[in-house]
């Protein structure tokens, strides 16, 4: 029994919840991970797990075990990136999880410096707006808009942007271009059910506070799917600007009610809950930092919209 890898294993499934989930993670059988599992208790002579038909359930012997075994797994990793100094390339596996539009429109082109530099680390690049279990995906960091739904997740803020009201140009020569929010209940809107206030929001000019609520015969659950229902002409989008950054810079979409300020949309690196970030992880997070224009950053998201600010780059 290979004891470093028993101990991976259980960390995993504690971590999972479930033998399938740490098999995912691993990217093995379940029996394989099942095998793991009853080579260490034997081993050890005690019992680890509780199995029941609602889960698994660590035993207070595999609590302590757990807790031990981790920090060994991380000490383990802290003193091999030390062997290797500080100049070593990163080597192995990172499983990175963002929205459709951020990974497409701002880090997929940035990728090919970072793999570059680190010729001997694989990435797996997992696109979904969706809530994602960070443990059960076995992902090593995610990059999350909007509300934190589990306050018990690790994040750092790394980048925000406005939110703006847009269309193209053909919509609002055949619609009319909304000079109040108030006009905007005239309109058809897109809306874009992950953003947070679907069909209400309020709108602060000042002291001046309002509140709309716009009509829409079209949601969508994706951010891709937003884009290309605007670039359909369909109504107006309430979104932020990084979602279609390289079509407002061109002026295929054009932004309106600039006087007007909406809620900002933060940028967060996520971590797993209870898990220290690996030294890749680290280093990957702060390459998505680098790519963060100046325009996008926590201190520019307020300065006022000019077409030179929202263009001049297709990163975030």
């Amino acid at each position: 029994m290979d004891r470093h890898l028993a101990m991976e294993t259980f960390v995993h499934v504690i971590d999972a919840g479930s033998f399938s989930g740490a098999a995912r993670q691993m990217q093995v059988g379940q029996p394989t991970v099942s095998k793991a599992i009853a080579q260490l208790e034997d081993w050890l002579g005690v019992r680890l797990l509780l199995r029941s038909t609602r889960g698994l359930t660590p035993t207070e012997a595999g609590q302590t075990f757990y807790v031990r075994a981790r920090r060994a797994l991380e000490e383990t990793e802290q003193a091999v990136l030390a062997a290797r100094g500080a100049g070593a390339g990163l080597t192995g596996k990172l499983r990175i999880l963002a929205p459709v539009c951020c990974g497409r429109l701002h880090v997929m082109p940035e990728l090919p410096r970072f793999l570059e530099k680190h010729p001997e680390l694989e990435i797996e690049m997992v696109l979904d707006d969706r809530p994602i279990n960070l443990v059960e995906e076995g992902i090593d960091v995610a990059f999350r808009t909007g509300e934190m739904e589990n306050s018990t997740l690790v994040a750092r803020k790394i980048g925000e942007a406005r939110r703006l009201v847009m269309a193209t140009p053909s919509y609002f020569e055949k619609h009319g271009e909304p000079k109040s929010p108030e006009e905007l209940m005239a309109h058809q809107a897109v809306v874009y059910t992950p953003d947070g206030s679907g069909t209400s929001w309020t709108f602060r000019q000042g002291s001046t506070e309002t509140s709309v609520v716009v009509g829409s015969r079209l949601r969508v659950t994706t951010g891709e799917a937003l884009r290309e229902a605007v670039f359909a002409h369909l109504g107006v989008a309430i979104t932020s600007e990084w979602n279609f950054a390289p079509e407002l810079a061109a002026g295929i979409v054009r932004p309106v009610l600039l006087d007007w300020d909406l809620p900002t949309l933060e940028l967060r690196a996520v971590f797993p809950t209870g898990r220290m970030a690996s030294a890749k992880t680290r280093e990957f997070v702060s390459f998505v930092e680098s790519c963060i224009p100046a325009a996008y950053r926590p201190e520019a998201v307020h300065q006022p919209v000019s077409p030179g600010r929202l263009g001049g780059s297709s990163r975030a």
